[in-house]
């Protein structure tokens, strides 16, 4: 019996792939990544100077806000996709290695731009005279530590580190600790009243405790509601803010910012309580501790490190403190710090060369806790 023979199919050419080939440079990606990397940055520039010699052409504020974050988010997307596109182009093990920069780069550049060159041009015009035209060597400094307002101004600074960290950290953990004690919806509405603040600005603060601390002269009415309570218990009005006993005037204003502060620390502290491992407590109860030696021989050691992070930060902001002082009392009755000093230097008194100079001492101030804080997070994260 015999079997049909169907058509043989015709040979089929056997592909090889080169396996060089993705290994290999694409010149179209690197081609289009540069062409529209430098179109990208071209046309953003040229949209910043036009509104900078032209803002007549934007029409009104709100045309500007919206065109701000369309074309900055717009932009921001598109370069890194042709960045992208620039870095895939690259041979493979070139392109690996350079991912990682690649994406960085526009940061650091941005980091450099606004706060790199800032501080050493700062540094190199407090060497020079008060329009920054010739230099005068170390005479800024000599000035501004002769000047008694210059020491008046770090005594006060000093005042507002000693008092306001140490107060939002404490009141940060008291309130973290009762709240955690509340219902979930009890503390859900404690959390956000006590948060509330921090959406406020510090010219917003200083305004709305300027009424609190308003004055009327005696006979009048109060609306001040610390002198109403004032004189409600019978004494008499208070210009609370030109007392320079005591620096009482100071602490006042310090109540302000540790207004503002407290929902941020608690925030963090709170988070951090939370993360305490209940073993740890219930151990503690087990061995007879009471809840006050849980709290600071169990609770507080294990938050350590958010207690030291939270005082850092606040830390810091108090050192620059200015908006809270200028607005309420601009540095006048024994009021001033340093971050006032400098703007009054700078815009009131025209001279440049020393508010300049008073800017790098806050720096020198400024950078041992930067570099503090990054230790301390280096440590948490190797410990981890």
């Amino acid at each position: 019996m015999t079997t049909g023979t169907s058509a043989a199919a015709p040979p089929q050419k056997m592909r090889v792939d080169d396996p060089g080939a993705s290994l290999r440079a694409n010149p179209a990606k690197i081609a289009i990544g540069i062409v529209g990397m430098v179109g990208i940055v071209w046309g953003l520039a040229n949209l910043f100077l036009a509104f900078g010699y032209y803002p007549q052409w934007f029409g009104n504020k709100f045309i500007i806000g919206v065109l701000a974050i369309v074309v900055g988010v717009g932009g921001a997307a598109l370069l890194f996709y042709f960045l992208n596109m620039f870095v895939e182009g690259l041979p493979r093990r070139l392109s690996e290695g350079a991912i990682p920069y690649a994406f960085v780069l526009p940061g650091l550049f941005f980091v450099a731009l606004m706060l790199i060159y800032p501080t050493f041009q700062s540094i190199n015009y407090s060497f020079a005279n008060s329009d920054s035209t010739a230099y005068v060597g170390l005479q800024n400094y000599q000035t501004i530590f002769a000047d008694p307002e210059f020491w008046k101004s770090i005594v006060n600074n000093v005042l507002w580190l000693l008092i306001v960290p140490a107060i939002v950290v404490a009141f940060g953990v008291i309130v973290a600790v009762l709240a955690d004690k509340l219902s979930a919806t009890g503390e859900k509405a404690a959390k956000s009243l006590i948060f509330l603040p921090m959406a406020i600005s510090f010219v917003g603060a200083s305004a709305i405790w300027g009424l609190v601390y308003a004055f009327n002269n005696p006979g009048q009415a109060q609306t001040g509601l610390l002198n109403a309570i004032w004189v409600g218990l019978g004494g008499e009005p208070q210009t609370w803010l030109q007392i320079e006993t005591a620096k009482l005037n100071s602490i006042l204003l310090m109540v302000i910012l540790i207004w503002l502060q407290v929902g941020f620390s608690m925030v963090l502290l709170s988070s951090a309580i939370k993360g305490v491992p209940e073993d740890t407590i219930e151990a503690a109860r087990i061995d007879g501790a009471s809840e006050l030696q849980i709290f600071f021989k169990v609770i507080i050691p294990q938050i350590r490190g958010t207690i030291i992070t939270v005082f850092v930060t606040v830390f810091i902001t108090v050192l620059k403190v200015f908006d809270i002082v200028y607005v309420t009392t601009n540095g006048a009755y024994g009021t001033n710090v340093i971050a006032n000093l400098f703007f009054n230097k700078l815009f009131a008194a025209s001279e440049a060369g020393q508010a300049t100079a008073i800017v790098v001492v806050l720096l020198i101030a400024v950078i041992p806790l930067i570099w503090f804080q990054i230790k301390h997070f280096k440590d948490e994260e190797a410990s981890r």
